[in-house]
């Protein structure tokens, strides 16, 4: 496993759709290694496989929900990996919420989103699966799939301004 550079907006991958992957290869999974391991390190809560310079429909999430009376044992984040992922439901309900983004280093965005989505695609082995996501999870797969479609949270964003170090409210970058 290695850590991949993350790219910023001056790269052109960033701003292609990505192709879709046909063959579950050791490439692949290499790939899909290097992403978590590099989400992680950021650290963020999703990755996109653009976001790594490389053109291919992947993203990887890793997120847990948090509870409002602080459950014990804390709940454990779970780790999505999702290759060609589509969303095949929308909410009509909208949010409002900031991102960020690792490929957008410093800034913040006011981004309006879906409350729920439901995205189908396939696991990291070819096998199919349906996720069905609100709130947060919902907010990070949109991002995330955004990016396949060469979409950055600054063009969706009503609003951005530079983060402030002081912030301690300040979302994970996405």
């Amino acid at each position: 496993m290695g850590v991949r550079e993350i790219i910023t907006p001056p790269n052109p991958v960033l701003r292609q759709r990505a192709r879709k992957v046909r063959a579950f290869t050791p490439g692949l999974q290499q790939l899909i290694e290097d992403m978590i391991e590099t989400m992680r390190v950021a650290p963020g809560v999703g990755l996109a496989a653009p976001q790594v310079a490389v053109s291919q429909q992947v993203i990887v999430v890793e997120y847990a929900e948090e509870e409002d009376d602080h459950p014990n044992p804390p709940q454990l984040p779970k780790l999505y990996v999702i290759v060609n992922p589509e969303i095949i439901r929308r909410s009509k309900e909208m949010i409002s919420g900031a991102e960020g983004c690792l490929s957008v280093p410093g800034f913040l965005g006011e981004v309006e989103r879906h409350q729920a989505v439901t995205v189908k695609g396939v696991d990291r082995r070819g096998k199919p699966l349906r996720i069905k996501a609100d709130g947060w999870l919902a907010r990070i797969l949109q991002h995330e799939i955004d990016h396949l479609e060469g979409i950055l949270f600054i063009d969706r964003a009503s609003k951005v301004w530079r983060a402030e170090e002081s912030q301690v409210e300040a979302p994970v970058p996405v």
